[in-house]
């Protein structure tokens, strides 16, 4: 069972620059041991700033980095249980495969305890032994499926295997911590998908902590066991893959991740909210009353009522039926007002058949939670009848 300990811990962290830039802002998070976190957000939101920090590359303006309860802020890299995996790998092309997995092993040393002459036990540094350093690249090597290569040539290798070869070097110096900063960002996309299991694998082999940043969704939601989301240098969400996606915190982080219908809505009153005109049960409190709120609404949270569907299966299919769409124009009818509110609704991809604007204002008279949708939004022509699936509970945000 995995200890709750934490082994990284940073505090109030802020990074500024030369230029008064600021970074990273009042960053705060725990890392338990063997925990893969992953910082996630667009560019330039501070997630490899974050990482060259805990790396020791750079230092931070403010705020503590704790490693097992000790402050390291200060501490060089190299003096530190941690290694960093970097998107272009900076392998060493004038060295064979061993030699650039050994290359951190030919400087470290043991603590080698000895009795002199006198009988006093005392300790001493020295360096691994040859036969060490080979057993030790040898395991490496066996971790990352490559075992017989130590002699090849840095320039005969597959993207992936030279993404393996640095993961090989990373982890041969057996660190606490293992820093990966977009890693699989060179790599195609069945590559990249095969490494992504390939790193689960290793985390769960290994028990070390892993700190991924990306800014790819889907390597996030796929790998993570937390996900740090970021933006402008803050912390928007911190939490699993399914609270991440199941529940944001703020409109930034509904839309980020996973596609969503991001609506007007209305808090009428705790657990209460009115959005295109229609009035909703919800779970939401602490909102207030007659606030405005951002209603999420997920594609897949959204059922066909009407239209003679078919949903699409193909890229290629989808690519080559014309009437194949995945935004909708969505209207509904405001009881109050007479008026038609009209939002675009994100649904997974579809063929659909137009129905008679007659028969679909007869259907939307039989439910509340149904809505009308147009292909073409200038001749009005309904195609379809979408409607909230049973026992969905939609998300609320505050607005941005």
């Amino acid at each position: 069972m995995m200890s709750v300990e934490n082994i990284i811990e940073l505090k109030g962290i802020k990074k500024r620059f030369e230029d008064n830039f600021e970074a990273v802002k009042d960053f705060n998070l725990q890392v338990k041991k063997g925990e893969f976190v992953t910082f996630l957000g667009p560019s330039g939101c501070g997630k490899t700033t974050t990482l060259r920090m805990i790396a020791g590359f750079d230092i931070p303006t403010e705020g503590q980095i704790l490693l097992n309860g000790k402050e390291i802020s200060q501490l060089p890299p190299n003096k530190r249980p941690i290694n960093t995996v970097f998107q272009r790998y900076a392998l060493f092309p004038h060295l064979n495969i061993f030699d650039n997995i050994a290359f951190g092993l030919k400087l470290k040393t043991k603590t080698v305890t000895y009795q002199n002459a006198a009988g006093e036990t005392l300790t001493r540094q020295e360096k691994l032994t040859r036969e060490e350093i080979r057993e030790k690249v040898s395991h490496a090597l066996q971790i990352v499926d490559l075992e017989g290569f130590e002699k090849r040539s840095i320039s005969t290798l597959s993207g992936g295997q030279q993404q393996r070869i640095a993961i090989a070097r990373a982890i041969v110096n057996e660190p606490k911590v293992l820093l990966l900063d977009e890693p699989l960002g060179a790599l195609d996309l069945k590559m990249r998908q095969d490494m992504q299991y390939e790193l689960i694998r290793l985390k769960n082999e290994l028990g070390i902590t892993f700190i991924y940043v990306t800014h790819d969704q889907e390597e996030a939601l796929t790998m993570s066991d937390t996900i740090a989301v970021m933006n402008q240098g803050y912390i928007q969400q911190i939490g699993t893959p399914e609270d991440i996606y199941n529940e944001p915190e703020n409109a930034f982080v509904a839309d980020f991740i996973g596609d969503s219908n991001i609506i007007d809505g209305i808090m009428i009153e705790d657990k209460l909210v009115s959005f295109l005109g229609i009035k909703h049960e919800c779970v939401d409190t602490g909102f207030g009353n007659n606030k405005p709120v951002d209603v999420v609404i997920r594609p897949e949270d959204i059922d066909i009522v009407e239209g003679q569907i078919r949903k699409m299966k193909t890229k290629k299919e989808k690519q080559m039926t014309s009437e194949s769409i995945k935004d909708y124009e969505m209207i509904s009818f405001n009881d109050e007002s007479h008026q038609v509110e009209k939002e675009v609704l994100k649904t997974q991809y579809y063929e659909v058949r137009p129905m008679s604007v007659e028969d679909a204002k007869l259907k939307l008279q039989d439910s509340k939670n149904m809505f009308l949708t147009f292909v073409n939004a200038d001749t009005e022509e309904i195609n379809v009848i979408f409607k909230l699936k049973d026992g969905v509970n939609f998300g609320l945000v505050e607005p941005e």
